[in-house]
């Protein structure tokens, strides 16, 4: 886990995927996130990878506080079932 942000309404994990995903960092909201196991460096979500990888992309690290871009992670998460 690079950071997180707990602001209301912005709650959110910002995760390096390592090598399963080219080493790119990723948007998790907070509310599909299960389990955080900071010795083993692994965060455990109710999504697959796939529909990790599928996500809304950031290209600055200054839109992951971005209301407009949150909405939009937000929508596509709550588009998918969860699998976990």
């Amino acid at each position: 886990m690079e950071r997180q942000v707990d602001e209301a309404g912005m709650q959110h994990l910002v995760v390096d995927t390592g090598v399963w995903l080219f080493g790119r960092s990723v948007l998790i909201p907070a509310g599909i996130v299960v389990a955080i196991d900071t010795g083993a460096q692994t965060v455990t979500v109710t999504h697959t990878r796939d529909e990790i990888k599928g996500a809304p992309r950031f290209t600055l690290d200054s839109q992951t506080t971005e209301p407009t871009y949150l909405t939009e992670v937000g929508n596509y998460y709550a588009t998918l079932e969860r699998s976990a």
